[in-house]
């Protein structure tokens, strides 16, 4: 397999740094954030980065990295299992209302979104509390169905931590959440209708990797660990909170797989309420994590690979590549390059902040980058906006060793909260 796309980053000694970069911007702030990763002692063979790079908390989004021995809470992140689902349907373009403000109304209406400072009117939603209007006031049965799954398993990690207990689990099951977060109708290439939507595992994901984050710090100090960022700090295995962490950010994935399930029935529900005309999904589906860890063989090691912001792109595995508002998004099939840890990336990747974008754009800006979707288009959704985003041709050329498309989509619909 070629390898003459990678570029190398110049590091002070520690591990390689290979990137998928050629032809998309890559912030100096993210290269300093590499190479201070890059000197952690329990790499292991190099770090791989993804076209969609950009600055995170403890290390760039769009890396994958293999460890040993250790693994670092803040590079998994606090979005713990995020990722994509896609449901393709046996619906053309013409089957679609005229007035798709009705068809997004519906899927509004079916999967709580967004947060009570969006300004949006929580009576507009299945749910209510002006604390957090992007969870369920009655969950429906089938969050029931899906809680069932995970209950157990959250009562034995609550009974270590029982601090945990005290999040917003059951009722964000099955809800969108903020930011990037979307759930969108699509067309493909040839007209065939797709649902797709973004999500991961909701305010319980986050206060786990929060709590984890804050013991990697404690015991960092404790040991006196040097570290080039505090927010490298790390688990070490054989250790307590390594084992309570693996089982904890384990559970997390699978509630974040769950809540996508969940909102792609009910959003599934919501377009057959608008469309009578009768019609399968699941034709060809997805769904994909890129912010999790999980034990893997690469280089002849079994390691535990962290992918921020990056998807599994195993030889002949689907996978999701969403761009912005605006912008397409992509099937594709996994090219299994083993430099890459058999990843790609997970999306666009951002250009600017969100702070800088809102500086920057303003909501007519927004209105002519979404002409003919669907969407918001007020001032709460402008960190949102396409030019905010690497061009995501760009992006999906630099990284053309690694997938191949399948699916060209273009959103009509797009619901964000």
């Amino acid at each position: 397999m070629k390898n003459d796309d990678i570029e190398l980053l110049a590091t002070k000694g520690g591990k390689p740094v290979k990137m998928w970069t050629q032809g998309v911007p890559v912030e100096a702030e993210a290269k300093e954030q590499l190479q201070k990763l890059a000197q952690m002692p329990f790499l292991f063979h190099h770090v791989a980065v993804m076209p969609d790079v950009h600055v995170g908390k403890g290390s760039t989004i769009g890396s994958v990295i293999p460890t040993l021995g250790a693994v670092i809470p803040a590079a998994v992140g606090v979005d713990i299992g995020c990722g994509m689902m896609a449901a393709k349907t046996t619906l053309r373009a013409n089957d679609l209302p005229d007035n798709l403000a009705k068809l997004r109304s519906a899927i509004e209406q079916a999967v709580p979104h967004g947060r009570a400072t969006n300004g949006m009117s929580p009576k507009t939603r299945n749910h209510k509390g002006s604390r957090d209007v992007g969870s369920w006031n009655n969950p429906p049965p089938v969050v029931d169905a899906g809680w069932a799954r995970l209950r157990a398993e959250f009562d034995e990690i609550c009974r270590k931590y029982p601090k945990l207990r005290g999040t917003n689990n059951y009722k964000h099951l099955g809800t969108l959440g903020s930011g990037n977060h979307f759930v969108e109708v699509c067309l493909d290439e040839e007209g065939a209708v797709w649902i797709m939507l973004h999500s991961g595992s909701r305010g319980v994901g986050n206060a786990i990797g929060t709590h984890f984050i804050e013991l990697a710090r404690q015991d960092m100090r404790r040991h006196q660990v040097n570290l080039p960022d505090q927010d490298l700090a790390y688990l070490e295995e054989g250790t307590q909170h390594y084992d309570d962490y693996v089982e904890a950010v384990g559970w997390a994935q699978k509630f974040a797989r769950i809540n996508r399930e969940v909102m792609m029935e009910n959003a599934i529900r919501a377009v057959r309420s608008v469309i009578t005309k009768p019609f399968e999904t699941h034709v060809e589906a997805v769904n994909c994590h890129h912010n999790y860890v999980q034990k893997e063989r690469h280089f002849g090691k079994d390691v535990l690979l962290t992918r921020k912001g990056a998807v599994s792109a195993r030889a002949g595995e689907l996978g999701i590549i969403p761009g912005s508002m605006g912008a397409k998004s992509f099937i594709v099939r996994g090219k299994g390059n083993p430099e890459s840890f058999n990843s790609c990336s997970h999306g666009a990747g951002r250009v600017m902040s969100r702070t800088e974008a809102k500086r920057r754009f303003t909501r007519l800006d927004a209105e002519r980058a979404t002409e003919g979707v669907e969407c918001r288009k007020d001032e709460g959704v402008i960190d949102e906006i396409p030019m905010a985003y690497k061009d995501i041709d760009a992006v999906m050329h630099a990284q053309r060793e690694l997938v191949e498309v399948v699916h060209t989509l273009k959103q009509v619909v797009c619901v964000k909260g």
